[in-house]
């Protein structure tokens, strides 16, 4: 409005200010809980850029030694360096009830030279020196450096002999380096989660049979998600198809709400290329990871310009029991929550394709109803960490009339207490206005 309206407005003096402020507060109010329904990110398809650590994460330095060990604290993420030959340690200091889960994710820039072999070993050990738990991760055969993680674990369990108790326990992390061709520092993101025990006794096997068939295809429209740039930033996606881009050399995370009982499916698939020809080997690489960001497995394909595909193997329904499993991508699968979809296009593809960006699909399946969680006694740092919430399968659903509809069902659940007092307050105002605008 320009200033001779307003003038104009006040010379009549026909609409008090206080209805103005009402109307102004009802728009802001309205725009707030708008915002509140979790919608799709816009689909952009810019040039790879750097791994989004965690906000506000905290600086660490990692030591050579356990006696120069730097605390690390339950429920925080950490940021940190790993340098060529690097074998860091981090201290823990552990109650003899929770497990404890700490992850490292190494970030080498873009341009940096990998080989296959190349890559990251996690490992908890206690104060004794000896390990608990280690996992290994290498770049594979995409040989193009993105972002890898790999996890380590202080299991407080009745069936373990070995970490058990309150103490003293460190992280050790250890760059693998086999071919000796990255010199560069590594930027390293730290995160420590710890799990509850439970309320009462449960099963200590892991379900003896499963579903392991590959299931039908996901069917029905497509609809367009961006995927994020780190673990804290991932995209929520649920059941569905979802369309991306992807340039060489970037990596896109994604996030999938899993509940206990329920069993994920996972295709990504990579559109034709509008030039060139060749065939780039390990080109696509489909990586999951569970809600503490351990690494579930890995998928990879290679690609000749035309539409190839890379896909999870299946794996078990989400239990607490699959950690008394066999195989470590059973164990993974141990907890509910936000299962992270990691996709990367290796950067030789754009020596034999060009620089894109070329088309991603991906193609999510979530098999079987929720069920009912083990029951803990007590809660995870962070808290929530092993759940699926109402908001996270409405942030994962896809867009348009059923997924806007599910939206605002939870915005009327979830944000009734809040909706009700600020529209009861407008209300107080407005009338308040109208009564003073009555006496004048």
């Amino acid at each position: 409005m320009d200033s001779s309206a307003r003038d104009r407005r006040a010379r009549r003096g026909r609409r008090p200010w206080p209805a103005v402020a009402v109307r102004s507060a009802a728009a802001a109010a309205l725009l707030g809980l708008s915002a509140a329904v979790p919608g799709p990110r816009a689909v952009a398809a810019g040039a790879p850029g750097p791994y989004d650590f965690t906000g506000g994460a905290r600086s660490v330095s990692g030591a050579p030694t356990t006696a120069d060990a730097r605390p690390l604290e339950p429920g925080r993420t950490y940021r940190s360096s790993l340098p060529r030959n690097g074998k860091l340690y981090y201290r823990l200091r552990l109650d003899a009830a929770s497990t404890a889960y700490v992850s490292a994710t190494a970030v080498p820039g873009a341009g940096t030279t990998v080989s296959a072999t190349d890559g990251l070993r996690v490992s908890v050990r206690d104060a004794h020196g000896g390990s608990c738990s280690y996992q290994a991760t290498r770049f594979g055969t995409s040989r193009s450096p993105h972002p890898v993680a790999a996890w380590g674990a202080r299991e407080a369990s009745a069936g373990h002999t070995l970490c058990q108790g309150a103490g003293t326990y460190y992280v050790y992390v250890e760059r693998i380096d086999a071919s000796g061709s990255s010199p560069d520092t590594w930027p390293l993101e730290l995160a420590v989660v710890t799990e509850p025990p439970l309320a009462a006794a449960g099963a200590t096997r892991a379900p003896g049979t499963w579903d392991s068939a590959s299931p039908g295809p996901v069917t029905g429209r497509a609809g367009d998600r961006a995927g994020g740039a780190g673990f804290a930033t991932a995209s929520p996606v649920g059941q569905g198809i979802w369309r991306d881009r992807v340039r060489p050399g970037q990596t896109l995370f994604y996030r999938v709400p899993v509940d206990w009982g329920q069993q994920l499916h996972a295709t990504a698939e990579l559109g034709g290329a509008s030039g060139g020809s060749g065939y780039a080997d390990g080109a696509l690489t489909l990586a999951l990871y569970n809600p503490v960001r351990g690494c579930v497995e890995e998928a990879y394909a290679g690609y000749s310009g035309r539409r190839t595909s890379a896909a999870l193997a299946p794996l078990p329904p989400v239990a607490y029991a699959n950690r008394y499993g066999f195989a470590d991508q059973v164990k993974a699968v141990r907890f509910a929550g936000s299962y992270y979809l990691v996709v990367h296009l290796a950067d030789q593809t754009a020596e034999v394709f060009g620089a894109g960006p070329y088309d991603l699909t991906l193609r999510v399946r979530v098999d079987g109803a929720a069920g009912p969680g083990p029951g803990y006694a007590g809660q995870s740092e962070p808290r929530n960490r092993f759940e699926v919430t109402a908001q996270d399968r409405n942030a994962a659903a896809p867009a348009g009339p059923a997924g806007g509809a599910t939206a605002l069902r939870a915005l009327a659940v979830g944000g009734i207490g809040s909706g009700t007092a600020v529209l009861a307050a407008l209300g107080v105002w407005t009338l308040a206005a109208r009564r003073r605008a009555v006496a004048r």
